[in-house]
């Protein structure tokens, strides 16, 4: 099966980067062995569009894209700590009513085919606070970033962002974070575990993976 995300930009380098970062997650989140292929597509636009074709023709695919926004609660109803519950939100129903997306579910698609990093990818790095320190050593400020208390899928995207920049503008062995120089090898190395617990989007992602693969 072929996951298709959104990730990597038009460059080769970080192309291989984004895959090698999204299969270091995953294999330690218990895929080692049976993991899908992963294609970075670039833009959420090109991602989405590779998974019309791969359904098109009858391939085994997923999508995994941000969500750039909040997800509604008619998108992601009931109790989100039951399995059963989550596989029943409706991702491509926040995609279609997104503005600057619209997208229509493709025939042959359902929704399980259809992942949401809320609200973007850093949003999981904020997770996984331990590892960024680690990462990042000597002036890293975790005070910069939001709250522990703060449930990561409700930080706005430009948010997440800026406390990122701003944890790591006076980091000594690191340069300011970057989202094409650190986004994809902090990915590699912050814990699923982690992810999953704070994420229920992403515990959602983890679940439905398991099932398919």
């Amino acid at each position: 099966m072929k996951l298709y995300v959104e990730g990597g930009g038009n460059a080769a380098s970080l192309k291989t980067a984004c895959r090698e970062g999204f299969s270091k997650l995953l294999e330690k989140a218990g895929f080692k062995g049976r993991m899908p292929r992963i294609v970075a597509c670039g833009s959420r636009n090109d991602a989405f569009d590779s998974f019309c074709t791969a359904i098109h023709i009858g391939e085994p695919a997923m999508l995994l894209v941000d969500s750039e926004a909040p997800v509604s609660d008619a998108g992601q109803p009931s109790d989100a700590n039951e399995a059963s519950d989550r596989a029943k939100w409706l991702p491509w129903q926040h995609l279609q009513q997104r503005k600057g997306d619209g997208w229509q579910k493709p025939a042959g698609s359902e929704d399980l085919h259809c992942h949401l990093m809320v609200q973007c990818m850093e949003s999981w790095l904020l997770a996984d606070r331990q590892t960024l320190k680690d990462f990042f050593g000597q002036g890293f400020q975790e005070n910069q970033l939001p709250a522990m208390g703060n449930p990561i899928e409700l930080v706005p995207k430009q948010q997440v962002y800026d406390a990122l920049a701003k944890a790591t503008r006076d980091c000594k062995s690191k340069s300011q974070y970057g989202k094409g120089e650190h986004s994809f090898k902090l990915l590699g190395l912050i814990d699923p575990g982690k992810v999953s617990e704070a994420s229920p989007w992403a515990k959602r992602f983890f679940e439905i993976l398991e099932l398919r693969m």
